[in-house]
């Protein structure tokens, strides 16, 4: 029997099916995938995956389970695989796009992108997924509904304006406009409400965030929102780990003398940390000294505004990581 020296599953996740691709990698390095099937996305099809990949395993060599994570998709077999003490790694799905240009694979179905996560964990050291706690989880989702909630108040504000700016505005329409924005506004405060409730049942996180919002410009949802999506930084090695996954790192293209591209941030991250970032910034420009010089050194050297904002936002961040 062939010696294997480490083995993989691949899990693509559907909203009903999850495409599952078991790889394997001998003593010379050379990897191959046994075997490629489909399970359904709920706790009955978990216990039959497990049971597969403990047939295709009679060596009882260690299997890593990667997962691109998709939506919300992944969450449930994520945490089941957790529970049953087997190693997982949730990837970002701009890292398995990455790995995915570099293979030489045209055609991406399920089952391929399945091969391509397990051929990525054979060949790839990854990081071990944790589960965030119950109280990160918590928050996240509170601080994702206020923004999606804020996000429909300035929509039917704008419409609100449109509709009085108009030659012929409808008295009705306006009517029902002001009353929803006075119902997503309570909402709104509702949530806050249960945030600050939160985080005054946690002796550890309400000192966290104190300490957090000593800094000028981040108040409360602020964060929230970033020891919210961050699961309190537990997973954060450095600070450079913590800018890559906010999405606000920078990436170049050069190349000779015909590629000069200019600088601009990935935007491969999380999209919430760097909308939350955007006002504290723009505040902390106007009533911090350090963050204003900054600012206008950034302003003076290539005359674009929003790219210095970027780079306080980064500098936010980073002091939010520190304390």
């Amino acid at each position: 029997m062939e010696k294997r020296i480490k083995q993989c599953v691949g899990i693509d996740c559907g909203l009903k099916e999850l495409v599952v691709a078991y790889g394997v990698m001998n003593e010379e390095f050379d990897t191959k995938v046994l075997s490629s099937t489909a399970f359904n996305n709920n706790p009955a099809g978990f216990k039959k995956m497990l049971s597969w990949s403990k047939k295709l395993n009679p060596q009882n060599i260690e299997v890593r389970y990667v997962i691109e994570a998709t939506g919300v998709y992944h969450e449930q077999v994520s945490l089941f695989l957790h529970e049953h003490a087997c190693k997982v790694s949730v990837l970002l799905p701009n890292h398995a796009n990455a790995f995915m240009k570099s293979t030489k694979v045209k055609t991406v179905n399920d089952k391929v992108s399945a091969e391509l996560l397990s051929q990525m964990g054979l060949e790839r050291k990854l990081d071990l997924w944790q589960p965030p706690l119950k109280i990160y989880n918590e928050l996240r989702q509170l601080t994702r509904e206020r923004d999606q909630l804020t996000g429909e108040q300035t929509q039917v504000k704008n419409q609100l304006h449109a509709e009085k700016s108009g030659a012929w505005p409808n008295a009705q329409s306006i009517k029902r406009m002001q009353k929803r924005i006075r119902f997503v506004s309570n909402q709104i405060e509702e949530i806050e409400h249960e945030i600050t409730i939160l985080v005054e049942q946690d002796s550890r996180l309400k000192d966290k965030m104190k300490r957090i919002c000593t800094i000028k410009g981040v108040g409360l949802i602020t964060a929230a929102t970033v020891v919210a999506e961050t699961n309190g930084f537990n997973l954060i090695r450095n600070k450079k780990q913590l800018v890559s996954y906010a999405g606000i790192d920078v990436i170049t293209k050069d190349s000779g003398t015909s590629i000069k591209s200019k600088p601009k941030i990935s935007k491969k991250g999380n999209k919430y940390l760097r909308k939350c970032l955007h006002y504290p910034a723009l505040s902390a420009i106007r009533s911090t000294e350090n963050m204003k010089a900054l600012f206008n050194r950034l302003v003076g050297k290539h005359g674009i505004k929003m790219k210095a904002v970027v780079a306080v936002q980064r500098k936010l961040l980073i002091l939010i990581y520190v304390l």
